[in-house]
């Protein structure tokens, strides 16, 4: 398989003259195709909602666009509380799933009326101090621990996750809530990252369920929703088929049938959270070639660094480069892709076969969508790129400016900077 970007070069060349490189590009067609799909694959369940993980991408242009679709807001801080409040997202359309949990957060959540999703079962008591009640409506994350494995292998491990409660632990945190007054549950549950199977969510489905029906059973708690959370994940490798949206909802129903169906819980809404799925094809990382180096490897310099994607540097994570306009050239030249940071994993490629680069090539990183912008930060003193969505109708809007110098030093509170160095800039 080849990976294809989702522009030309030429209009990349013609975003690239209004808004110099780096920047991630994001594109709205295929947003919008992708939100539509998952809403029909989940159109069989009369609840369903989608809480798109607002960490995966936090511009409110794009969770914009996902909110004609039905989606809310997944949210884990405070400052995702209240992007989310900003576009209108409050109440029911806000799920809070965090961890390590400031009592603050707890109230900040509940006074938009978000649904609190407790991730330990000490929380119960932080969230009463904290309210003075319990809200009427709450979920529970549950880890059950040990290795999730499919029909592939071992894909990943609960059991070293820090998330969520034990089985024992969320049948006790159940019984104390229901005495305490709570009247509707949720179950929460994220088992692996990034799956590329259309087996994976069907088979969590399955364990959320089966402890969704003794939870009933044992408690007589009214469950009123299952939140499948995220890890449904993309081909980040031209190798890797993606998954099939309709082939897993199609799963998640057979497995709802079978157990929720039988046990007479046919009316409990399946929500999902999912960040990567639904943005990460559909953003890319714009560079411009700047330098080339030939010492004991061959080295392609970018304007681009690990702060505008830091998944290859953290993770060693893949992402596929299109050198733009050698789509169809050869792959036959062996290359480091490097940014500029003082530290030596700054690489978004390591021994990659690309066609012949050379400066002032745009080289389109693929599949930035999602965990690409959000996760920058400003070592060595570099500054966040543009945001820019590519519009269906082809223009390009700018939706997060670039960073300045003037950005970096605000937070610098009585030293001023502007008569020593920042005068120079204007």
């Amino acid at each position: 398989m080849q990976k294809r970007p989702f522009t030309s070069k030429e209009k990349l060349e013609e975003i690239a003259a209004r808004f110099p490189t780096p920047f991630h590009l994001y594109d709205e067609a295929g947003i919008r195709r992708n939100a539509e799909a998952l809403k029909a694959a989940f159109s069989w369940n009369k609840g369903f909602k989608e809480y798109f993980a607002v960490k995966a991408t936090p511009n409110p242009f794009l969770i914009q666009i996902l909110r004609e679709y039905g989606c809310g807001c997944d949210c884990s801080s405070r400052t995702e509380l209240m992007l989310a409040k900003a576009i209108g997202a409050v109440g029911d359309d806000v799920m809070f799933s965090s961890n390590d949990t400031p009592a603050s957060e707890f109230q900040y959540a509940h006074d938009m009326g978000a649904i609190i999703n407790l991730d330990d079962i000490t929380h119960i008591d932080v969230l009463e101090k904290t309210l003075g009640r319990l809200p009427k409506k709450l979920s529970c994350r549950y880890n059950p621990g040990g290795v999730f494995r499919m029909s592939n292998g071992i894909m990943d491990n609960p059991g070293e996750a820090k998330y969520g409660m034990t089985t024992e632990q969320i049948f006790q945190a159940f019984r104390i809530l229901k005495e305490k007054g709570v009247e509707e549950f949720g179950i929460h549950a994220f088992l692996a990252s990034n799956t590329v199977t259309n087996e994976y969510y069907p088979q969590l489905a399955k364990v959320l369920f089966e402890i969704a029906v003794r939870l009933k059973a044992e408690t007589g708690a009214n469950i009123r929703f299952i939140n499948l959370s995220g890890g449904v994940g993309i081909p980040y490798r031209p190798d890797q088929e993606p998954n099939d949206i309709y082939a897993i909802g199609a799963g998640v129903k057979k497995v709802y049938d079978e157990v929720l169906g039988k046990a007479g819980m046919g009316d409990v809404a399946i929500y999902t959270e999912l960040g990567r799925f639904m943005m990460g094809p559909y953003g890319a990382l714009v560079t411009r070639v700047i330098n080339e180096k030939h010492t004991h490897k061959e080295y392609v310099g970018v304007d681009a660094c690990a702060v505008n994607l830091m998944r290859p540097a953290m993770y060693g994570a893949y992402h596929h480069i299109t050198v733009m306009g050698k789509e169809d050239e050869p792959c036959d030249h062996l290359y480091d892709v490097t940014g500029s940071l003082c530290e030596n994993n700054d690489k978004f490629a390591v021994d990659r076969m690309l066609p012949e680069i050379e400066i002032g090539d745009l080289l389109y990183i693929h599949d930035t969508g999602a965990h690409g912008f959000s996760m920058g930060y400003n070592y060595n003193g570099k500054l966040r790129s543009a945001e820019i969505l590519l519009r269906e109708d082809g223009s390009a809007k700018l939706i997060r400016r670039a960073e300045t110098p003037a950005d970096y030093f605000r937070t610098f509170d009585g030293f001023d900077f502007y008569q020593t160095v920042l005068k120079d800039e204007q």
